[in-house]
């Protein structure tokens, strides 16, 4: 196993629900990303050209979820786990994807998958 590079609470909206009204609005939804990577080697130069560039990974989350619409959660994370392995040469991703407010009486619910190249 390789080391972890991790994003942590990112918010985001996006249009996604099985129902009519969701279909239509924008809900809140909040990612934790876990990234095998192998930081000795963008350590052993101090060379931000060799490790993984969280703002360019948490823009393509949120433009991902501002260009798509999804039903289920379930989709969206499959979706976005291939685009970002592909975009960023991930070798592996764990990703929690919680939608807060879907059901009432719970903080939030959501889905964690785990996937590789």
């Amino acid at each position: 196993m390789q080391d972890i590079v991790f994003i942590e609470g990112l918010h985001t909206k996006a249009v996604i629900g099985v129902y009519e009204w969701e279909k239509v609005i924008w809900q809140e939804l909040v990612f934790d990303i876990e990234m095998e990577h192998d930081n000795r080697v963008p350590a052993a130069n101090d060379d931000i050209h060799k490790t993984l560039d969280y703002e360019a990974i948490s823009n393509a989350i949120k433009g991902f979820c501002k260009e798509h619409q999804f039903e289920l959660i379930e989709t969206l994370a499959e979706r976005l786990c291939a685009l970002l392995i592909d975009r960023f040469g991930l070798t592996t991703i764990t990703m929690t994807l919680r939608k807060p407010g879907a059901v009432p009486s719970a903080r939030a619910v959501g889905v964690k998958i785990r996937r590789s190249a």
